[in-house]
């Protein structure tokens, strides 16, 4: 068994694992931070950003880098269409996958990338759920970046130079394999490829495993990972939650006595709880408006923003200021908003409990019907435009600020220290986020809004399930360490030591490019054994043989157990002397073919398995078999 990690992002994961001869992907999450070395790309032509002064690095004088680089307030950004760093690509054969794996919406952003263009063939397996809404986020973030000036040629002349450049586009994490955003067509087959799973349901895995999907607690339809085969378990866990919010709770008994749990998708913001935001970003926004301004919150189109939308409207309500609207703007708001109310067996009880009062899971059918919620898909929609008032409050995409109705807000509020602007997302550094708009009169407040596991959570969740073996990023292993194991469990990070995983199983640390190899259940033996091999709809089984024979009848020989790998060369001289002859080898970068050009006959010699391809006759093929025999130890 092996494990690659694919991703530099340990909150967006990707993972391959070697398991029972199959590939199998789990999450396929994108990168997006390299977004923020573009500068943005406002739904209309802006004035300020086209004015901004090129970039040349000192002493360089090359026409192909004119116009790639503009400078804002010391920071110097690519000119350019964003880019987004997907999974690595060389490392793992896309083709060769059998099947990728999908815990949440927000780990399958780079699914296109994966599945489109590389001979992909395999399943893919993820909850209802999560399809539509990756689905919203997917359209979203496709329309916000084809719809903004899209059409501008691309920048690469910058990479050759990126060594000559200032910070951060100097340490740029892998920029020539920064690819722009897919075609909607490579989108609408990716999504097509996706097969839909319910809670607890078993999938079989080619007949070699199970995978069962079962509640992560983290967001609607969000799902660990089960794989079972007849002597292991391996258990996924990425993106959970232990708190109480609008999903379903996490389901811990299912994961409990794994041979290798897989650790993934913690929270980005650990020294942040995320109830303290919630409050706070009550606060700031009540204070903003009762002053006049407005607010304005970049955004996802589901997840968090639901809790928001909830908490956020009684609050107003609670300090007098209900008549305060609430603007949500995105391509998919009206089907995300909408959605999100027909999931019932998705969420938490408390929610299901007011679909048999009658009453909605969450509020937003109530605000809207109320007037205090109203959505649009663009700014410039006639209806939204003619009903816009402020004060308000407008949630809106992108949160990275790059694209989206998000910068032209922020570039229309920015001189007026009136306004505010909330960052709830933790997927970006706000300062980053903010720093093409600079200089900025607007007040900004840092929110960061992450249910996920936070390290003690984590901590002490590994101690309750008690796996074999503990793999996980590099960045959540203790500092300079290799692998963990049998050490304290850090999770404050006071002192200067940073927070980490330190459970007291033995642990592998993964680390991105690389593959660590894996040994489950060390201790097997093997038996010999009497049973049926029993082949149906693709899948083997071993079943009891048959009743043994009537009394005084002669006993069936005993069976015999084959090992080792195999010797050519005495293959071949065993062949002779069964009277077949004229055999080739030829030698391979995986093994030997042994040639038998007049029985129409292929022996594939590998380290681990030999593969016979015969089309001979039935006595060819009973010769091979005792050549075989004979060459190899039995008992």
């Amino acid at each position: 068994m092996k494990l690659y990690c694919l991703s530099s992002d340990a909150a967006k994961p990707c993972f391959v694992l070697s398991f029972k001869e199959l590939l199998i992907m789990l999450d396929c999450g994108l990168s997006a931070h390299s977004v923020l070395n573009f500068l943005p790309l406002p739904p209309v032509p802006s004035t300020r950003l086209a004015s901004l002064p090129n970039y040349t690095p000192p002493h360089v004088n090359d026409p192909l880098l004119e116009g790639e680089l503009k400078e804002c307030c010391g920071r110097v950004f690519v000119d350019s269409v964003p880019e987004f760093c997907p999974p690595l690509d060389k490392v793992v054969d896309f083709s060769q996958l059998d099947v990728i794996l999908i815990s949440n919406y927000t780990c399958m952003m780079a699914l296109p990338f994966i599945t489109e263009d590389t001979g992909f063939k395999g399943q893919v397996y993820a909850t209802e759920p999560t399809l539509q809404i990756g689905r919203f986020y997917l359209e979203e973030l496709s329309e916000w970046v084809s719809g903004s000036g899209g059409g501008a040629g691309a920048a690469k002349r910058w990479k050759e130079l990126v060594h000559l450049l200032p910070p951060p586009l100097a340490s740029a994490l892998r920029p020539r394999a920064w690819r722009r955003l897919f075609s909607p067509g490579a989108l609408a087959r990716a999504l097509s490829r996706v097969r839909v799973v319910g809670y607890d349901e078993r999938v079989d895995i080619y007949g070699a495993l199970d995978a069962t999907a079962v509640s992560s607690g983290f967001c609607l339809g969000s799902a660990n990972w089960v794989l079972r085969s007849a002597h292991e378990k391996v258990a996924y866990v990425s993106g959970s939650s232990t708190l109480t919010t609008h999903p379903r709770p996490i389901n811990q008994a299912a994961l409990r006595g794994a041979d290798l749990l897989v650790l993934a998708a913690l929270t980005q913001t650990p020294a942040h709880n995320p109830d303290h935001m919630l409050g706070d970003l009550c606060v700031h926004a009540t204070v903003t408006l009762r002053a006049g301004g407005s607010v304005l919150c970049p955004v996802y189109p589901s997840g968090v923003l639901y809790d928001l939308l909830e908490c956020l409207s009684a609050h107003l309500e609670g300090a007098g200021l209900a008549h305060v609207p609430l603007y949500v703007v995105s391509p998919v708001a009206d089907s995300s908003l909408a959605y999100s109310n027909i999931l019932a067996e998705w969420v938490s009880v408390g929610k299901q409990a007011r679909v048999y009062l009658p009453e909605e899971p969450f509020p937003h059918a109530a605000l809207v019907r109320a007037g205090r919620l109203k959505h649009a898909r663009s700014l410039h929609d006639d209806a939204f435009s003619a009903d816009f008032r402020q004060p308000c409050v407008v949630f809106c995409g992108h949160p990275s600020l790059r694209f989206g109705a998000a910068v032209h807000l922020v570039e229309l509020w920015a001189n007026n220290p009136a306004h505010a602007i909330i960052f709830t997302e933790p997927d970006f550094p706000h300062a980053e986020a903010l720093a093409p708009f600079q200089p900025l009169s607007m007040k900004a407040f840092h929110c960061p809004i992450d249910t996920s596991l936070n390290y003690s959570q984590a901590n002490k969740l590994v101690r309750e399930l008690r796996p074999r073996e503990l793999a996980l990023p590099e960045q959540y292993a203790a500092s300079g360490g290799t692998a963990a194991g049998g050490g304290a469990a850090a999770s404050g990070g006071a002192g200067g030591t940073r927070p980490h995983i330190g459970a007291d199983v033995p642990t592998v640390v993964v680390r991105r490019g690389a593959a660590r190899s894996l040994g489950l259940r060390a201790g097997l033996r093997a038996a010999p054994l009497t049973a049926a091999l029993r082949v149906r709809d693709a899948r083997l089984e071993l079943v009891a043989p048959a009743a043994c024979g009537t009394p005084g009848t002669e006993a069936a020989p005993a069976p015999v157990l084959h090992w080792s790998a195999l010797d050519v060369e005495a293959l071949v001289r065993a062949l002779a002397r069964e009277g077949v002859s004229e055999a080739r080898v030829e030698a391979g970068a995986d093994g030997c073919i042994v040639h038998l050009p007049r029985h129409d006959t292929l022996v594939h010699v590998e380290r681990h398995a030999t593969h016979v391809f015969c089309e001979g006759r039935s006595d060819v093929r009973q010769a091979l078999r005792r050549a075989l025999a004979a060459c190899l130890p039995h008992i």
